[in-house]
């Protein structure tokens, strides 16, 4: 009987070969879950990911409470200053306990020496969809006419709208 053979062909996912260097890159900077700095956007939120970064966490020899050290720009940090509290919540939400304690801000120029440079960006935002054309929106009203109930006539047309034009779309 052939031994059994796995399906990946000696593909491995690029989670798995970079998890443990991730991980270990993390926790030299004393992130205790390296989720912190993989996803900050989705944990500190668009607003403040955009005007900031994690540098690394610091633990008090004695007691509890750590310090989150976060990189911005001169101009930003009043603005972050404001919303520390948030920021220190929202952290201690991902680490599932208050593990942070305090939000220290560091300032670096925007522009200057190549290590003191901050990037914040993180995606590029999402190009708006185009309008559809007026044959779809005619054909999408087309479609939703017989329905009685205005509400549900006004949804069934923006589906028949959003369907409509993404076949169009793959048809081109």
């Amino acid at each position: 009987m052939p031994a059994y053979r796995g399906t990946t062909k000696g593909f491995k996912r690029s989670g798995a070969l970079l998890g443990a260097r991730i991980r270990k890159a993390s926790e030299s900077r004393g992130f205790a879950v390296s989720r912190v700095v993989t996803h900050w956007p989705e944990i500190a939120g668009e607003e403040i990911a955009a005007i900031c970064r994690p540098v690394k966490v610091t633990y008090p020899r004695h007691g509890l409470g750590a310090t989150l050290v976060v990189l911005t720009t001169g101009a930003q940090a009043p603005m972050l200053e404001m919303q520390k509290e948030t920021l220190r919540e929202r952290v201690n939400t991902a680490y599932g306990y208050n593990a942070i304690a305090r939000v220290q801000i560091t300032q670096t120029a925007p522009t200057g020496f190549a290590e003191g440079q901050a990037s914040f960006e993180h995606r590029p935002k999402p190009a708006a969809k185009p309008a559809p054309s007026e044959m779809t929106v005619a054909a999408a009203a087309k479609l939703a006419q017989p329905v009685g109930d205005a509400g549900l006539r006004d949804a069934l047309e923006m589906l028949g709208r959003n369907v409509l034009s993404k076949s169009n779309t793959q048809k081109s």
